[in-house]
């Protein structure tokens, strides 16, 4: 559990880290955009993103589950 934890939070920080290695401008900009936004659209953003996240690792967990089962 706590090396899947480390692996997300490693694999969060290289794409974290992408945009701004890439084209550093265009971060700056994106991050001025982000500085405009109020808390309620802020806080909505991030539970969509929380919610697609979390489907997304149910499904794919699903799916590897399906695989692994159907193999045995």
């Amino acid at each position: 559990m706590l090396k899947d934890i480390g692996t997300a939070i490693c694999l969060m920080l290289v794409l974290e880290g992408i945009i701004p290695f890439l084209s550093p401008s265009r971060w700056r900009g994106m991050v001025e955009v982000i500085a405009t936004v109020d808390d309620s659209q802020m806080r909505r953003i991030g539970f969509l993103s929380m919610a697609i996240g979390a489907i997304a690792l149910f499904f794919l967990r699903w799916v590897s589950w399906l695989v692994v089962n159907s193999l045995i």
